[in-house]
């Protein structure tokens, strides 16, 4: 029997199922040797699509992570109106999604990363732009991409005007129209209109009170969003398990699930305390270095610790994979310039793949045709004499049933 106990701190991640295994025809495999693999975790282990291309970048993305966060930007996404770069995305996400990865799309509403058409319209064409772009992205990629981060930093919009060229930013003039709870309001529903089964993530940087109140008003309001996202780029030093146990116990009072969307550790000097806007950091040359690097590695583990142990918790995406790709060129990424992984991707690997993981394993089935699985939650593999099957296995006890087909 299978049966392997994950620490008392990840019990709440764990299944405890017995799995039936069956042939095609539904006949009990008795007294049969079987073998048992994870595939992916129930908890969602993200990080951004890699942005390096190559089959090594590639592989070792794979190697760690099952989520993928994709890049909708609509400045970058639909740089002239009504060519939107949807052949390129759909080959990356497919890419991806056959290898078994979830996919995520970051974001269908945001006032950065904007395009600079849409503010030349007048508000009621910018109006109808949005709600279109929005019901297009969601219709297109439904079945591939059914995750979102659906409003990004909604708490600073319309404060935030966000208009180097002089033209006033479209998306917070909307915000100002309707105010921030209807202006959410108004995407979640253009993105049920066409997929009502999506999963809608707001999402901010802003970890306090102002944010609070505003999930507070938009639940209260009647929107359903099925997540809060929480950004943590950590460039000036990791919070540290106190501070974000104490977040992740502020937004847990919601009920619902928590994404740490964006989190990123330095491994080289740290951005200066007095830099209020981590944008107003960008420099030519920030390395890596030996010293950055274990401390690095040493951060990784305790944070992603500290959320996994954290029942609210859903999902954690590490944000920028490697260094040649990473936000503001800082050194946050678990893989180098030159391809070669740090101390955090082999640290973070050997929780997610090692000790949170169940590695392949000969077994055999009982009597009944049964067998007990104790493991992280999740996706399994079960084979036996060059058949196999697929079972999902979720927290808790359980009785799950596996067909191996031929």
């Amino acid at each position: 029997m299978t049966d392997v106990q994950t620490s008392t701190r990840y019990r709440h991640r764990e299944a405890d199922a017995r799995v039936l295994v069956v042939d095609a025809e539904g006949r009990p495999l008795r007294d049969h040797d079987v073998t048992v693999a994870q595939v992916r975790h129930e908890f969602g282990f993200g990080c951004t699509a890699p942005g390096v291309p190559g089959e090594q970048a590639l592989g070792q993305w794979l190697d760690l992570f099952d989520t993928a966060t994709l890049q909708f930007y609509w400045g970058r996404y639909e740089p002239e109106p009504g060519q939107p770069d949807v052949i390129a995305l759909t080959r990356r996400a497919r890419e991806l999604a056959d290898r078994g990865v979830r996919l995520k799309g970051h974001p269908l509403v945001w006032h950065t990363v904007k395009a600079p058409w849409v503010d030349r319209l007048p508000l009621d064409e910018a109006e109808r732009a949005l709600r279109g772009r929005i019901r297009r992205e969601v219709g297109d990629f439904t079945g591939l991409v059914d995750t979102w981060d659906i409003v990004n930093e909604a708490v600073i919009m319309p404060r935030f005007q966000n208009e180097p060229d002089g033209i006033r930013n479209a998306i917070t003039r909307l915000c100002e129209k309707y105010g921030q709870v209807e202006f959410i309001r108004m995407a979640v529903d253009e993105a049920r209109s066409v997929n009502q089964d999506a999963t809608l993530i707001l999402n901010d940087f802003d970890l306090g009170p102002d944010y609070e109140r505003l999930i507070g008003d938009v639940l209260d309001a009647g929107v359903r969003i099925d997540a809060i996202g929480l950004q943590s780029h950590m460039h000036k030093g990791y919070r540290g398990e106190e501070q974000v146990h104490d977040i992740c116990e502020r937004f847990a009072r919601f009920g619902l699930p928590l994404h740490w969307t964006e989190t990123s550790l330095l491994s080289g000097d740290l951005m200066p305390g007095h830099i209020e806007d981590l944008n107003d950091h960008v420099v030519d040359d920030w390395p890596s270095t030996p010293e950055g690097e274990q401390r690095q590695a040493d951060e990784i583990v305790r944070h992603y610790r500290t959320l996994v142990e954290h029942p609210a918790v859903a999902a954690i995406t590490y944000w920028g994979f490697d260094d040649a790709t990473a936000w503001l060129n800082a050194p946050s990424g678990l893989i180098r310039r030159d391809g070669s992984p740090k101390p955090a991707y082999d640290a973070l690997r050997d929780l997610v793949r090692g000790e949170w993981w169940f590695d392949e394993l000969p077994t055999r089935t009982d009597a009944d045709g049964r067998l007990a699985l104790k493991a992280f939650a999740g996706d399994f593999e079960v084979s036996a004499d060059g058949r196999r099957g697929a079972v999902a296995v979720g927290t808790g006890e359980s009785s799950v049933r596996a067909i191996l087909n031929e």
